[in-house]
Formats: C-alpha cells, structure tokens, sequence
C-alpha cells in the first residue's frame, strides 16, 4: 500500500465524500466523528451511522461502478489516512494475497454496516407498530 497513502484532516462540518460523485479514494480514520448521510430529495440529509477513529470510511471505491453510495461530513475535526482507491486496485490486482486479505478485512466493515441498517430497520418497523 505504500505509495497509495497520505494523511488527510478535515474541518467540523467539511463534506468528506460526496453521494453520486466518482469513489477513487477511502480513509482509515485515525481521529475525530464521520456521519454517514443519506440524501432524500426535499428532506434533511439522515444520518445512518456515525464512525470514529480506527474506522474505516468510503468502500465504493472496490466495487463498480465505483461511485460514492453516502455522503460523509466531519462532525468534528478528523485527521486520516487517504487511499488512492485506483492504486489500491493495482497493487491488488499484482498481488493477490494483497487482494484476499484486503477483501477479507472489508467484508468485516460492509457486515458491520449491513448490520447497524438491519438495527435501525427494526427499530423504524417497532415505533410504525405502536
């Protein structure tokens, strides 16, 4: 991954990652709240998990077409490390021990993700019941 990283710092409030916009970048966050935002048309942005440090941020960078699926804005100060999602690719795609293992983290963190929707599912579906 050498060669592919370099450190990031984001101001409270900054748009990290943008719905809809091309995903050729992803962060380790080192410091500092992330809020993952989905945008509805003609309603405030909701938040749909909100990361912290030791996170990682912006995996639409492996998976075509390779578009951001969430906007991501800095609740507070946030200091990363920036990946270069087409470098990354390369250096997977050269090694494939590299690749495996990097798949294998990342299905961790879109279990985890799937997992805090199905939470928030349920309990959307519990307050609609009463």
């Amino acid at each position: 991954m050498i060669g592919c990283a370099s450190n990031v710092r984001f101001k409270e409030e900054e748009i990290i990652l943008r719905e809809g916009e091309a995903a050729d970048k992803f962060f380790l966050l080192r410091e500092g709240k992330v809020a993952l935002e989905i945008n509805i048309p003609q309603h405030e942005p909701i938040t749909v998990q909100t990361l912290e440090g030791g996170d990682i941020l912006g995996w639409s960078w492996l998976i075509p077409p390779h578009f951001y699926r969430f906007t991501c804005r800095a609740l507070t100060e946030v200091r990363a490390i920036a990946l270069d999602g087409k470098c990354l690719r390369n250096k997977c795609e050269e090694n494939h021990d590299l690749g495996y293992e990097l798949l294998k983290r990342l299905a961790n963190v879109f279990t985890q993700r799937l997992e805090v929707t199905r939470k928030q599912l349920i309990n959307i579906y519990e307050v609609e019941r009463k």
